[in-house]
């Protein structure tokens, strides 16, 4: 490990609270500028589960800059492209992912990965300097000028000079630095819930999307031998569909059962095979918009700070570029935090808007029409757009990716030299 340190500004001790993603990434980077990092999370094991997530522009650089992309290709799915399907599978559309290494990736990227793997690649890089902790939570915190202190779910605290709220789109730790009633989600009206059903000879290597009236959708993709990922996707706002995500599983199924029985195409069997899942995900489409990151000696990463939701296909590439720039702050400014904060606000915040500007809810509303007509509609243009290879043309011609043209800054000490 290099350190590259003022030799005279000793290490700073820095927890990160949440052991995701978005935790175990800026634990990373800051052990290697010399920093002693512990991670707190609240789950008893290394919470290596989840659905398929993609990497994106600089999210791939970010991955790059870290030495593990090899580690990543390694653990892609399978996933050559998205088909739409109608109510009886039949194949109206297929756009294919772009493979050229050019341009922008497509609707599927050509880094998909399940979110345990990436997890997993995240901890065999870290673990060896890293301390984790299982199955405690920041219940709260102190602070002053010189530290802060950090109590724990198990009944102790400890003294850091940085914590990192790393806790994903529900924050504990950002709700207690801003303002009492501030609010910030912003909402699209759309709800997801995801789940795991067994694999049949039918599932291919293409994502299917099947779009059914009343602003639902169904996809099934594919991503090892024996297992298929299920996601039922509406558009609804009402107070019961907001509030469902915070009930029982059991009460959660029931709903979307409710809800998509109707459907048609392959659902019977997706709803039968939530009994048997290993786990089932529900959640309100939102996005995390705050006009500040930090407070004192507190600062936000990841979701915690700017969720931008599954609709930008940017949420783990921005929690990786965000460990990455904060990281890179704070080793520019090891002895002044203030700096280094209000540095790592200035440099992501407008990489932060540029992927949140990509979710455009009448854009999304289109995709998830309400009636029949309005289906067919959509399909038929997505045919001609697609025998006239426009998505192609479009993704390899572009010069830019769902990024824009916000760059990485550079790295204290690059990868190569540690």
């Amino acid at each position: 490990m290099c350190f590259w340190r003022t030799p005279a500004v000793p290490p700073l001790r820095v927890l990160v609270a949440g052991g995701g993603i978005a935790g175990q990434a800026p634990a990373f980077w800051l052990t290697r500028g010399g920093h002693r990092g512990t991670v707190v999370e609240r789950f008893p094991v290394l919470r290596a589960a989840g659905a398929q997530v993609d990497l994106r522009g600089q999210g791939i650089e970010a991955v790059e800059r870290m030495g593990l992309l090899d580690a990543v290709r390694g653990k892609l799915v399978d996933e050559a492209g998205v088909a739409f399907v109608d109510v009886r599978g039949r194949t109206k559309a297929t756009i294919m992912a772009n493979t050229s290494g050019q341009g922008r990736q497509t609707l599927t990227s050509e880094y998909e990965i399940m979110r345990g793997d990436l997890v997993r690649i995240l901890h065999d890089a870290s673990k060896d300097d890293t301390e984790y902790v299982f199955g405690v939570r920041v219940d709260g915190f102190d602070q002053d000028e010189q530290k802060v202190v950090a109590h724990f779910s198990d009944g102790s605290s400890g003294e850091f000079d940085l914590l990192v709220g790393a806790d994903g789109q529900g924050s504990r730790i950002r709700r207690a630095i801003l303002p009492a009633g501030c609010d910030p989600y912003w909402r699209v009206g759309i709800h997801m819930a995801y789940w795991f059903v067994p694999r049949i000879a039918s599932d291919g290597n293409l994502r299917d999307t099947c779009m059914v009236p009343g602003g639902r959708q169904i996809m099934r993709r594919s991503h090892n031998p024996t297992e298929t990922q299920v996601y039922f996707v509406m558009r609804e706002e009402s107070e019961e569909a907001s509030a469902i995500h915070r009930e029982p599983v059991e009460r959660q199924q029931k709903f979307w059962a409710s809800r998509f029985r109707d459907a048609g195409w392959q659902t019977e069997r997706f709803i039968d095979g939530m009994r048997t899942s290993p786990f089932f995900y529900s959640q309100e489409i939102v996005q995390v918009r705050t006009g500040t990151w930090s407070e004192g000696r507190v600062v936000l990463a990841g979701d915690a700070a700017h969720c931008v939701s599954p609709y930008s296909g940017m949420g783990v590439s921005g929690g990786l570029v965000s460990a990455y720039v904060l990281a890179g702050e704070i080793d520019r400014h090891p002895g002044d935090l203030p700096t280094a904060l209000a540095n790592y606000d200035s440099v992501l915040r407008p990489f932060v808007d540029e992927i949140q500007g990509e979710v455009n809810p009448r854009l999304l509303r289109l995709g998830m029409p309400m009636t029949q007509r309005a289906i067919d509609a959509f399909e038929a243009a997505t045919a001609l757009a697609c025998f006239l290879r426009l998505p192609d043309l479009v993704a390899r011609l572009s010069k830019e990716d769902r990024g824009g043209n916000w760059r990485l800054p550079g790295n204290p000490a690059p990868i190569s030299t540690l």
